[in-house]
Order: C-alpha cells, then sequence, then structure tokens
C-alpha cells in the first residue's frame, strides 16, 4: 500500500494556545513545521504577549543574515528587557534547525548555541523558527534535539479534518457571514488543501476564503454558487474528473480537461505530480475497500482528509487493479519521457491519456 500509519498526536497548535493561556511558555522556543502560516501566526502572538508595543524597538531584537552571530544571540538574550515581561530575540527562517548550513554561522558556532539552551535568563525567551523544507526526511537536527530537551517545539503540520473546519468557520465568522456545514464540507474538498501533491498551504486556503468573502458581496450567507464560483480553477478537481473520464471511456472528455488545465498556465510537471499522485491514492483505497476496510478506517491508516478520499473511492470503481497499475506505471512513463527529451510536456501528457 502507498502509505503506513499515521500516530494520532495532538496538534501543535492546540498545545501552544493551552501553553499560553496556562502561562507555561518556556525561556526556548522552536516553532517550526510545514504550515508557515502557523509558524508566522505563532510568532506573532508570542512577541504580542511577552514584548510591550512600546518597547519593542529595544525589548525585540531579531537577527538575520550577517547579524546572526553567537555573540549578537547570547548578548542580547543575556540583556534584560526594558518594560516588557520579557526580552524576546527572535532568529528568524534559521536554517540549522532542519541541519542545513548557514553562511558564517560555524559548527562551532551551532555547537556553542546548543550548550547556551540550557543557561537562557528566566526574563528572556529565545525564539527560533524555520519552515520545514521539501527535502526534509524526518531525521531530527541536534538543533531541534536540543530545542526539544531544554525548551519547546511547537511543529505545525498540516490541519486535520476538525481543526480544518474550525479555521474556516472563524474566518467566516469574523467577516460576519453564515454558512451551512455542506458549504464548509464542499471547501475542504475542493480547495485541494491536504493534497501534498500540489503547493496549498494554509495562505492558499486564507486567500481563497476572503476571494469567496469577497464573491458573496453584501449577502450575510456564504452559498455553493459562491464556493464554486471561486475555487472552480483548483486543478486537482480537474484531474480527479480527467482520471474519471479516463476511466469510463471518455477520452475525448479526458482530452479536453488536460488541454484547459495546459492553457490555464498549470505547468506539466505540477499536472503530472497530480496525476501521479492521485492514481496513487485510488490504487491504495481500492486495496482498503476490497480488503473490507471502512472509510474512518482509511483516514485514520491514511491520515488525509475524509474528501479527498471520498473522491478516490467515487474513481476506483471505473477501474480494475490491473487497469490502476497500469495506468500508474504509464504515469511513471511520462515523466522519463519528459526528462529524456522523448517528447514534450503537453504531447507526453496526451500519450499518456491515448495509451491507457
Amino acid at each position: 500500500m502507498a502509505a503506513g500509519y499515521k500516530k494520532d498526536t495532538e496538534h501543535a497548535f492546540i498545545t501552544i494556545e493551552r501553553d499560553l493561556k496556562e502561562g507555561k511558555i518556556p525561556r526556548l522556543v522552536l516553532l517550526c513545521g510545514k504550515e508557515e502560516y502557523l509558524i508566522r501566526w505563532y510568532t506573532d502572538a508570542l512577541i504580542g504577549k511577552f514584548v510591550s508595543e512600546a518597547c519593542k524597538p529595544i525589548d525585540l531584537v531579531t537577527l538575520e543574515n550577517e547579524n546572526i552571530t553567537l555573540n549578537n544571540i547570547i548578548e542580547n538574550t543575556e540583556t534584560i528587557s526594558l518594560m516588557s515581561e520579557r526580552k524576546v530575540v527572535l532568529l528568524p527562517d534559521f536554517a540549522p534547525v532542519y541541519g542545513k548550513n548557514l553562511k558564517g554561522f560555524s559548527e562551532s558556532d551551532l555547537k556553542g548555541l546548543i550548550d547556551y539552551f540550557n543557561e537562557i535568563p528566566e526574563g528572556s525567551l529565545l525564539l527560533i523558527t524555520a519552515a520545514e523544507p521539501e527535502d526534509y526526511r524526518g531525521k531530527k537536527s541536534r538543533l531541534m534535539t536540543a530545542a526539544e530537551k531544554n525548551g519547546k517545539v511547537y511543529d505545525f503540520q498540516s490541519l486535520r479534518d476538525n481543526m480544518l473546519r474550525s479555521f474556516i468557520e472563524k474566518r467566516f465568522k469574523m467577516a460576519g457571514k453564515v454558512y451551512t456545514s455542506s458549504v464548509i464540507s464542499m471547501i475542504m474538498a475542493e480547495s485541494g488543501y491536504g493534497n501534498k501533491a500540489i503547493d496549498y498551504s494554509l495562505y492558499n486556503l486564507e486567500n481563497d476564503l476572503k476571494k469567496i468573502i469577497a464573491h458573496c458581496g453584501r449577502s450575510d450567507e456564504i452559498t455553493a454558487a459562491d464556493v464554486s464560483d471561486v475555487l472552480a480553477t483548483n486543478p486537482e478537481n480537474d484531474v480527479f474528473a480527467m482520471l474519471d473520464a479516463i476511466g469510463r471511456n471518455r477520452k475525448d472528455e479526458a482530452f479536453r480537461l488536460l488541454h484547459n488545465l495546459i492553457e490555464a498556465g498549470t505547468p506539466v510537471f505540477n499536472l503530472l505530480r497530480l496525476i501521479t499522485s492521485q492514481l496513487e491514492l485510488i490504487l491504495t483505497v481500492k486495496e482498503m475497500k476490497d480488503e473490507g476496510m471502512t472509510l474512518a478506517g482509511m483516514q485514520k491508516k491514511l491520515g488525509i482528509h475524509q474528501f479527498r478520499l471520498k473522491k478516490a473511492m467515487a474513481v476506483t470503481g471505473q477501474y480494475s487493479m490491473t487497469d490502476l497499475r497500469k495506468a500508474l506505471s504509464a504515469a511513471y512513463d511520462v515523466d522519463e519521457n519528459i526528462k529524456t527529451g522523448l517528447l514534450e510536456g503537453p504531447l507526453a501528457l496526451e500519450f499518456f491519456i491515448a495509451r491507457i
């Protein structure tokens, strides 16, 4: 199968909200993970909690680029705050969190910083942030391990269904709009959030929610039509529709959808990643379905949103296991054909549809 068991742990934003409320923020905090939106949000939240607005020029020190030296970090962290609850020293986008080199910051500097973690004074907060790089393979760096030991690491991964629903609902309530549960479900299904094959984060979702609110205009209610009009250009939906059309032997429809995606400016390799990812998901879901696994069981096992699972399940009936494996093999061949120069991108994708 294409995915393994994903441990059910508390999301970092629930943990940090509780720690903020209970006053349990330690002297060392690392904000990291895939969701840059949440990293930025809680960076601002921690600064807002501990630093007086009037004293920000003195009590908040942001060290970047050539200013990131071990001496600067220690000197600023040791300096007491003027009138704020804490002196905050911020190291934004700090590459060593994920084992990357930082120009001008040596191996001995890194060792010195890690050694300093347990010496941070009570009235200070050393706040380090870093977004998870695409090539990250899950191995913790020395810095991350030391931060866990001497402070608190909040690792912001993608939101799960109930948290994603709350995120959307909160934005609509803030805009003074009403909505139905089915409209929220439609956004969760159609937005593309949670699909690792496309670059769609909470920043993208926030932007789409703003568009939906604007599309709604003066009306008090967000409708399915508002959502459909805004999210109609999501390539994930068209790729699912394209695979469904292929499965129904409607290749004319599949070619039309492919050409629409290309003409809309969707990069060929993005399309290929989507096609491959969705075929892998459909194959996995079909295997699980044949084994008698429930939708809830699939969601727990795969760790993805149930709405993507429902989409995949709807397509499984169009393909046999043999056909799915053949289609997936053909998708892998497309990647090789493009990279070796055998076929140009659009032509290679057309050949893929014709072949299966």
